[in-house]
C-alpha cells in the first residue's frame, strides 16, 4: 500500500522483515548484504570526511570574516578553535550512538531521531524532533535569503561595471527568491537521498570554488592594501556603540558554531561506512579528525583574510558585501557557483523532513489514495511515463512555498545565520550527544567525568542563548529600516 511510496524513501525495511537479519540470522557472512539486510555499505573513513566537509563548509563560511571582525585578533581565532574541539569531542560522543550496545554487533540505529529514541525517553525524543525539523525549515530559510542575495549580488556587480560604483544600483531581492524558490519546487520532487547524490556532489564542488575564489580575493586585497587590517580586540567602540559591540560579538559567535554544524547528519554519515573491523564509530572518529582539522584550517584561512582585507569595514557576505567590485566576472562566477551550492545543499537538508512527513502521513490515512497512491504522468506523447505522488508533490511545494514567502519578510542573512547556529547548536551538536552518552556508557552521576560533560553542556547553553539574544537583537535593528517586499 504505502511501501511504493513511502517505503523506498531511506528508512529500514519492515520491521517484519528485519527481525531476522538484525540478529543475524539472514546474512550472516554475506558478502552482497550488511547483517541488518541491506546493501553491503562501502564507506571509509576518507568518504565520510568528504561528507562532512561537503556538509559543512556552506555558505556559511563567507560570513566568517565579519564575525572575526567583530571579535578581533585575539577571541575570533580562538573561538573558531574552541567550536570545532566543542564539535569533534561531542561528534565522538554521537559517533558512539550509531549501535545500541555492542560497538560492533549491537542493532544499528539509522537517524539521529533513532539514536535518541535508542537511548533516551519518549519527551527527549520529541523535544529532539521539534528542534531538529525547526532547524531544517530555519536551514531552508537561511539557504532562500542567502542564494537570493548571490543573484542580486550578480546584477548589482555588472550594474556597478556599467555605471561606476556611486551608482547605487538599488534592485529588489524578491524576483530572485522567487526564482529560487521556483527551481527548489522543480528539484524538491526528488524522491530521495539516492536520487539527489549528482546534486549533492556538484553542490561540494560549487563550495570549493566560490570560498578559493571568495579566499584568493581576500589575499589580493591584503597584498594591494600594504599589509593587514584589524585590530587584537575587534571593531572599536565609537565606530559602533558599546550596546552594539555586545551583540554583534555574541552574533559573531552564532556565526562561527553554525559553521561547524553537521550534528544533524552525523548518523546518517556514519551508516555509509562498511560493516565492522573497525568498528563504524572507530572510522568515524578518525574521519571527524580529518574533516574537523581540514575545516577548521580552511575556515581560518577565509576568515581571517576576509578581516585582514578589510578590518572593521568586513562585510557580513564576502562575496555579496561589495568589499570586492572587480573583477566583476570572477565576482559573477563565485555568486553563481554559490547559487547552485544552495540548491543542492536545500535538498540534502530538507529530505529528511519530507520523509519525515510523507512516513507519518502513510501510516496515519494508509488506506487514502491522495496519501499512499501514484498517478502516471507524460510529458510528451514520446516521452517515458513517470509516477507521481500526489501528497509528496502538493506538500513539498507548499513547504517551499511558505519558506520563500517568510525569506520575503526576513531577508537579514548575518542575523538569520546566526540565529540558525544558537537554534541547532547547544541541543543538538551538545546536549543529546552528551545525554546519550551518559545512557549508553552508564556514566555514574556525580563522577568526575559527569561532572565534567554536565559542565560542557551548560557552558555551550550559556553561548548558545547569548549567541540568539545578539542575533534577535541584529533582527529588530534589521526591522526599523526594512520594508518588506520593496527594494534591497
Amino acid at each position: 500500500m504505502g511501501e511504493n511510496v513511502v517505503g523506498t524513501y531511506y528508512y529500514p525495511p519492515s520491521a517484519a522483515a528485519m527481525d531476522g537479519v538484525e540478529l543475524g540470522h539472514a546474512t550472516a557472512g554475506s558478502k552482497i548484504f550488511d547483517d541488518d539486510g541491506r546493501p553491503r555499505r562501502n564507506g571509509t573513513m576518507w568518504t565520510a570526511s568528504a561528507h562532512i566537509i561537503t556538509a559543512v563548509i556552506g555558505s556559511g563560511v563567507l560570513s566568517l570574516g565579519w564575525a572575526i571582525a567583530q571579535l578581533g585578533w585575539v577571541a575570533g581565532p580562538a573561538v573558531m578553535v574552541l567550536f570545532s574541539l566543542v564539535t569533534y569531542y561531542t561528534s565522538s560522543l554521537l559517533s558512539d550512538c550509531y549501535r545500541s550496545g555492542d560497538p560492533v554487533t549491537g542493532k544499528r540505529n539509522y537517524t539521529y531521531m533513532d539514536a535518541v529514541n535508542a537511548n533516551l525517553s519518549g519527551f527527549k525524543v520529541k523535544i529532539c524532533g521539534f528542534l531538529q525539523y525547526a532547524n531544517i525549515v530555519g536551514v531552508a530559510i537561511g539557504y532562500t535569503i542567502a542564494a537570493s542575495i548571490s543573484m542580486l549580488a550578480i546584477g548589482r556587480a555588472n550594474c556597478f561595471h556599467r555605471k561606476g560604483h556611486g551608482d547605487p544600483c538599488n534592485v529588489s531581492s524578491v524576483p530572485y527568491m522567487i526564482i529560487f524558490g521556483v527551481a527548489e519546487v522543480f528539484f524538491s520532487q526528488i524522491p530521495d537521498f539516492d536520487q539527489i547524490s549528482w546534486l549533492s556532489m556538484l553542490a561540494a564542488v560549487m563550495s570549493f570554488t566560490y570560498s578559493v575564489i571568495g579566499l584568493s580575493l581576500g589575499i589580493v586585497q591584503v597584498v594591494a592594501n600594504g599589509g593587514l587590517k584589524g585590530s587584537l580586540t575587534g571593531i572599536s567602540i565609537g565606530v559602533v556603540t558599546p550596546m552594539d559591540k555586545v551583540w554583534r560579538s555574541l552574533q559573531a559567535f552564532g556565526d562561527i558554531a553554525f559553521a561547524y554544524s553537521y550534528s544533524l547528519i552525523l548518523i546518517e554519515i556514519q551508516d555509509t561506512i562498511r560493516a565492522p573491523p573497525p568498528s563504524e564509530s572507530a572510522v568515524m572518529k578518525r574521519a571527524t579528525v580529518v574533516s574537523v582539522a581540514v575545516t577548521t584550517v580552511f575556515y581560518m584561512l577565509c576568515g581571517s583574510m576576509g578581516y585582514a582585507a578589510f578590518g572593521d569595514d568586513a562585510p557580513g557576505n564576502l562575496l555579496t558585501g561589495f568589499g570586492f567590485y572587480e573583477p566583476f566576472w570572477l565576482l559573477d562566477i563565485a555568486n553563481a557557483a554559490i547559487v547552485v551550492h544552495l540548491v543542492g545543499a536545500y535538498q540534502v537538508f530538507c529530505q529528511p523532513l519530507f520523509a519525515f512527513v510523507e512516513k507519518w502521513a502513510a501510516q496515519r490515512w494508509p488506506e487514502s489514495p491522495y496519501i499512499t497512491g501514484e498517478v502516471e504522468l507524460r510529458l510528451s506523447p514520446s516521452s517515458r511515463r513517470c509516477k507521481v505522488n500526489l501528497f509528496r508533490s502538493t506538500w513539498r511545494t507548499a513547504f517551499v512555498v511558505a519558506t520563500t514567502v517568510v525569506s520575503m519578510l526576513l531577508p537579514f542573512f548575518n542575523d538569520v545565520v546566526g540565529f540558525l547556529g544558537a537554534l541547532g547548536f547547544w541541543p543538538l551538536t551538545v546536549y543529546f550527544p552528551v545525554e546519550m552518552y551518559v545512557v549508553q556508557k552508564k556514566v555514574p552521576r556525580w563522577s568526575t567525568r559527569w561532572v565534567c560533560l554536565q559542565m560542557l553542556s551548560v557552558g555551550c547553553l550559556v553561548i548558545s542563548i547569548a549567541a540568539a539574544a545578539g542575533s534577535i537583537a541584529g533582527v529588530m535593528s534589521d526591522l526599523k529600516v526594512y520594508r518588506p517586499f520593496k527594494g534591497y
